[in-house]
């Protein structure tokens, strides 16, 4: 079941969308979008529609926005909310993008997540050694996507690492460091067997990268994890904090500890095969 979102909560969400890539991207303007470039060995973004945007989105529109972005060799990917532009997924669907309708889920009432016996859940600085072995649970979490689990674990996050270039780690740690990024890990006798963060901008933050090694999955490691996420946000003052599910099925696991789902979230890419 989908609950109300206010008029406020949209307009502050499709606002803070707008702002927090700024930290990490340049812009460009595009008819009615925004495009974000990631600056080099940074993260990959997209295109979304211009805050607070007021007219429909046309084909034509996501044509420019998609020739400009094979001008400039990024990703071919759009974002959006479905609440605040509902022309968005059709005009995407037109030029051949395949869509993505995602739970968007607001925390609204506090549940107590304990983490499983045995387990740690603490925030990391940027000069942790645990950071590097949070990005690659994070990369192998999400390359087994779903809430099943899977032959993945501390021996290929082990391999991983040993191989791993320190410098990849550069952005996460200076986004800590500049308090843009706050990083939770969940750790047992194993080492780290999760990990998420948040993004505060003034007093709204979204709980993004949750993501749990999948042989430890099922554990209940996701909800305490992001239980402490919401704690730390609150602690900073932080009153709308907001996540997207990947599925139906992930937006369980975050139904468990308060979250309600509010909206839709929409992600178009270019369609595999």
């Amino acid at each position: 079941m989908v609950a109300s979102m206010s008029e406020d909560e949209l307009s502050r969400i499709d606002q803070y969308l707008d702002q927090v890539p700024r930290s990490a991207a340049l812009t460009e303007e595009i008819g009615p979008f925004t495009l974000f470039v990631g600056q080099p060995h940074g993260w990959r973004y997209y295109g979304r529609p211009r805050f607070a945007l007021d007219e429909e989105i046309t084909r034509r529109d996501v044509e420019r926005l998609v020739e400009r972005q094979r001008e400039l060799t990024v990703p071919e990917a759009i974002e959006g909310l479905a609440d605040q532009t509902p022309s968005l997924a059709p005009a995407c669907q037109a030029v051949g993008l395949a869509v993505e309708e995602l739970p968007l889920l607001i925390h609204r009432s506090p549940q107590h997540a304990p983490a499983p016996d045995g387990v740690r859940i603490r925030r990391l600085d940027p000069d942790d050694v645990a950071v590097s072995a949070s990005q690659v649970v994070a990369t192998l979490g999400f390359e087994s996507a779903g809430t099943d689990i899977a032959p993945v674990g501390p021996t290929e996050r082990n391999e991983m690492l040993r191989t791993r270039d320190q410098d990849s780690d550069a952005l996460v740690r200076d986004r800590i460091a500049r308090d843009v990024s706050v990083l939770f890990v969940a750790e047992d006798e194993l080492g780290v067997v999760a990990s998420g963060m948040h993004q505060p901008v003034d007093d709204v933050t979204e709980i993004v990268g949750v993501a749990t090694l999948p042989t430890m999955r099922r554990r209940g490691l996701a909800g305490a994890l992001t239980a402490d996420l919401v704690l730390d946000a609150q602690r900073r003052g932080v009153s709308l904090c907001f996540l997207t599910a990947g599925s139906t099925e992930i937006a369980r696991v975050y139904e468990r500890i308060g979250f309600r789902r509010a909206g839709t979230a929409i992600a178009a890419s270019l369609a595999s095969g």
